[in-house]
């Protein structure tokens, strides 16, 4: 495809997300209760479908196929324990936030424990989700800027910008009550792809209806688990127990996941969208991977140079014709901005109630004011975070970073809400943020040293060490 009609698709996918838009922010006011919580009125299965798009993200798209060369279906143990993970989300921490009505989760934590508790749960969310959202619009960004905004000289900062204020654009009035109906419409897009990829190369290699399964099963770069080394980061166990952990903290202490499901009519609907969404999310990470396998032996095939992030990229755009083109730059573009338009509404609404008390202080009229100016104040972050990591750490294999970024951000959270849960003491509030950033620091030196001190390196299961520490932290500094 020349870039100019991938710029016209570009632009004609934005042209029905701001149609769509439109239709139902017209239906809406622009109220703080409508951009926040769709006035509670989303139908759940249009959220399960639309939180599977933000769920992925581009960085799914693009690094879990260019995985399995070098780590087979290794992925998919972590998936597997997402759905426990999952289960935990919808039987205990769904229940909690529809008991105490929130518009945002980290209210919990003062209620449980106090202001600088409160306080400090938001921030950590607000620091991670800005970070892991923006790597993983980059990667969108860069592959964007090779195929159209670079032949047309167009430069990167201005790539990165025009695209995050056109999310700015459809989701500025009507917010989360938007995103629930073009993340169904993006996730479609998404699935779409990965069907139409699937069915190509197959067709190329050979692979039809009947001899698929046998086809995936003999592949050397099949094999899911992995028990024969404890000490190793691919050992099934540290995966797992990763997953389930990584599920919990990356959707259900994360304000940008719970507060679709927060838009539920009831906590029945929204616990029906958790069994949806964990069964169909579990099936299309299988079938991402199943992509990545096809790819790898189709280069393999042709003795075609492709790896890494740059594998599904390359195949799409130079080699497999243009419908895959198409298919393709659909698909990342669908999965890019799933995931980035809610994360830039989490985050106003985060700021706005968490950080600012919005509710607590001002006006109905000056609420919905201080939201809009917030909501274009992270379009500006974006694009500084976007840039500065961008030049300042430029490497491939961004699902690696965005899990382990994670680790470490998450991991407080993670501490905090499992000491609230699961023990009936109080703690020092003032303390509680000392104890998360040591939590953090300790996190990162077992992670640098660990293999020089103990022999073992840490995985993605640094997540749960560094909950681990932030519990006994709170133990510490504990009162009756």
């Amino acid at each position: 495809m020349s870039p100019i009609s991938i710029l016209i698709l570009i632009l004609s996918y934005f042209s029905v997300l701001i149609l769509f838009s439109y239709f139902t922010g017209k239906k809406s006011d622009s109220s703080n209760d409508s951009f926040f919580k769709a006035n509670k009125q989303s139908p759940w299965y249009l959220v399960a479908f639309g939180m599977i798009g933000s769920s992925l993200s581009g960085v799914t798209f693009i690094s879990v196929p260019g995985k399995v060369e070098g780590s087979q279906f290794v992925y998919f143990q972590i998936v597997l324990g997402y759905i426990i993970g999952y289960f935990i989300i919808a039987t205990i921490l769904l229940p909690l936030y529809y008991k105490l009505n929130l518009t945002s989760i980290y209210t919990y934590l003062e209620d449980r424990f106090g202001k600088f508790s409160y306080k400090t749960g938001a921030w950590f969310f607000i620091i991670s989700r800005t970070v892991g959202s923006n790597l993983r619009l980059l990667l969108v960004a860069d592959v964007l800027q090779t195929l159209v905004f670079e032949p047309l000289g167009i430069s990167y900062w201005i790539t990165v910008s025009v695209t995050i204020l056109l999310i700015w654009l459809y989701t500025f009035k009507s917010g989360i009550k938007t995103i629930i109906w073009t993340d169904t419409l993006q996730t479609f897009f998404m699935l779409l792809s990965v069907g139409i990829c699937i069915v190509v190369v197959s067709e190329d290699l050979g692979v039809n209806i009947s001899n698929f399964s046998q086809f995936i099963a003999d592949s050397s770069f099949s094999k899911t688990f992995f028990f024969d080394n404890v000490q190793a980061p691919t050992y099934f166990w540290k995966q797992f127990l990763s997953g389930i952990f990584i599920a919990i903290v990356m959707t259900g202490l994360d304000q940008d996941m719970m507060q679709k499901n927060l838009t539920c009519k009831s906590l029945k609907d929204a616990q029906k969208n958790m069994l949806w969404f964990t069964i169909v999310l579990t099936i299309v990470n299988f079938f991402f991977l199943v992509l990545g396998l096809l790819f790898t032996e189709y280069a393999l095939k042709y003795g075609i140079d492709a790896h890494g992030d740059a594998l599904f990229p390359i195949l799409a755009n130079k080699h497999l014709g243009i419908v895959v083109a198409f298919s393709f730059l659909l698909g990342l573009i669908a999965a890019a901005y799933s995931s980035a338009d809610s994360a830039l509404t989490s985050l106003t609404t985060s700021f706005s109630i968490d950080i600012l008390d919005i509710e607590k202080k001002y006006d109905t009229n000056t609420q919905v004011k201080i939201r809009k100016r917030i909501h274009l104040m992270f379009v500006f972050v974006s694009i500084f975070v976007i840039l500065f990591f961008k030049y300042a750490f430029n490497d491939s294999s961004i699902i690696d970073k965005v899990l382990k970024f994670a680790g470490f951000t998450y991991g407080p959270l993670l501490g905090l809400y499992t000491f609230g849960l699961f023990t009936k003491f109080n703690v020092k509030d003032k303390l509680v943020p000392l104890i998360a950033i040591t939590a953090v620091v300790l996190s990162l030196l077992l992670n640098i040293f660990s293999e020089d001190w103990f022999g073992f390196k840490f995985g993605f299961e640094i997540l749960i060490v560094n909950g681990l520490l932030t519990f006994l932290g709170l133990i510490l500094i504990r009162r009756k």
